[in-house]
């Protein structure tokens, strides 16, 4: 056998987890990935507030949602977020989740129906990490 070679580019990692998506999609019904982004741009195209995201099966996972300082309060990440998950629902999807750190947006996100239910300690080593989900439909209890 080879040693191990050290390799931390982006070209290494995402060739790792192409191949753990090839396993998985042999050990899973097929359900397909589609992004989901949102952008709010002034009309010299600055970006002012963005959403990313990816709908995949019953779930929307939420990767990003900022809005400029100059926006807050305007309840334009509400809006930003309440879009997303009618797209995600008209998708199919039942659920969604998502991760914030303590100093960012869980009361944003508990204001709008989110649910902590994983808090992950000393992350990444005084702070920590919340794991959220929310029932997109009110028939679907299983989040």
């Amino acid at each position: 056998m080879s040693q191990f070679v050290f390799d931390d580019s982006n070209t290494f990692a995402q060739a790792v987890k192409d191949k753990i998506a090839e396993f998985n999609w042999q050990h899973w019904e097929v359900s397909e990935r589609l992004p989901l982004g949102l952008k709010l741009q002034s009309e010299t195209g600055e970006l002012l507030a963005g959403f990313s995201g990816r709908t995949f099966g019953n779930w929307l996972m939420i990767d990003n949602l900022w809005v400029s300082e100059s926006l807050r309060g305007q309840q334009i990440g509400h809006k930003l977020l309440a879009e997303a998950e009618s797209i995600a629902l008209s998708r199919g999807c039942k659920c969604a989740m998502l991760d914030t750190l303590d100093f960012q947006a869980k009361p944003f996100y508990e204001a709008r129906g989110y649910d902590v239910k994983w808090t992950q300690l000393a992350y990444p080593e005084t702070g920590c990490k919340y794991f959220m989900v929310k029932a997109l439909s009110s028939s679907y209890l299983g989040v």
